[in-house]
């Protein structure tokens, strides 16, 4: 656990050049909760962003919120989540190949907005290599997910982590030691605006950590322990990266417009030249 109530926590950005001045290698500051985020704004055309909403509708890959019925799903994946279908291997790479085939022309007109995520953090790995993560055999995991989450979803305080949360042994992907989340904004539940993406606690997790995340008492373990938070505000077309071993939760989803984000998993080691991403 990191706790220093009395530092100042915040992000690096706006820019890559700006977060290369404060660090010389972002991600290991990253991977060491020294930041709670990097932050890119407009890395996506907000036009874009509305552009893509429409085709999801069009091509009912998400459900039209006015149409949205008692005993509807709160959230809508478009891609493959290894948390989802990880239990069985054949399932989820027969999954993620079918997302590769779906995501090969979904875009088409539109800049690629995995692409530039991909980019964004092929600026940020001081020369590592940035690779959608596959097996030794070639199979290649799905590259990134769209995560809708409509009206009252949230997220509870928790981490994200294919060893220490899911102990995914089996996947490739285990032998990173760090974990990080990229996500970018394509709705708010608002359209205007910025709005709250996350809620991102200076408290890396350990085993002593977890029964207060089981027994839903890490909000006031966290006041006790004067443990600093940062509040992630983005608008459509902003960009973010953070530890997702840091604690953090996700307010509710408020009115009809869904909160709509791009988003993906990345594994990281400081002494390894080669980061995977994945959703």
């Amino acid at each position: 656990m990191i706790n220093q109530p009395d530092t100042i926590w915040t992000p690096s950005g706006p820019t890559v050049e700006a977060v290369y001045k404060r660090h010389t290698d972002p991600l290991r500051a990253l991977s060491e909760a020294d930041i709670p985020a990097i932050l890119l704004p407009n890395v996506f055309p907000i036009q874009q962003c509305k552009n893509l909403v429409e085709r999801f509708l069009a091509h009912k890959l998400m459900i039209n919120p006015k149409s949205l019925a008692v005993g509807d799903p709160t959230r809508i994946d478009i891609g493959t989540s290894l948390g989802n279908y990880g239990n069985n291997r054949e399932d989820f790479f027969t999954h993620s190949a079918a997302t590769h085939e779906l995501f090969a022309t979904l875009f088409d007109g539109f800049d690629n907005p995995i692409n530039l995520i991909y980019e964004s953090l092929r600026k940020l790995a001081c020369g590592r290599q940035v690779a959608t993560a596959h097996e030794p055999d070639g199979r290649r995991y799905g590259p990134a997910i769209f995560r809708i989450h409509y009206e009252s979803h949230s997220y509870k305080p928790h981490i994200d982590h294919v060893t220490l949360r899911e102990k995914r042994f089996d996947y490739a992907v285990t032998q990173f030691e760090h974990q990080f989340a990229g996500v970018l904004c394509i709705q708010n539940a608002k359209r205007e605006g910025k709005t709250t993406q996350a809620l991102l606690h200076r408290c890396l997790w350990t085993e002593d950590i977890q029964p207060f995340i089981e027994q839903g008492t890490f909000r006031e373990y966290a006041t006790k322990q004067n443990i600093v938070q940062y509040q992630v505000n983005l608008s459509p077309g902003d960009l973010y990266f953070f530890n997702t071993r840091c604690i953090h939760e996700v307010p509710p989803v408020v009115g009809v417009d869904p909160r709509i984000v791009l988003a993906v998993f990345i594994g990281f080691s400081t002494d390894n030249d080669q980061i995977f991403v994945w959703a």
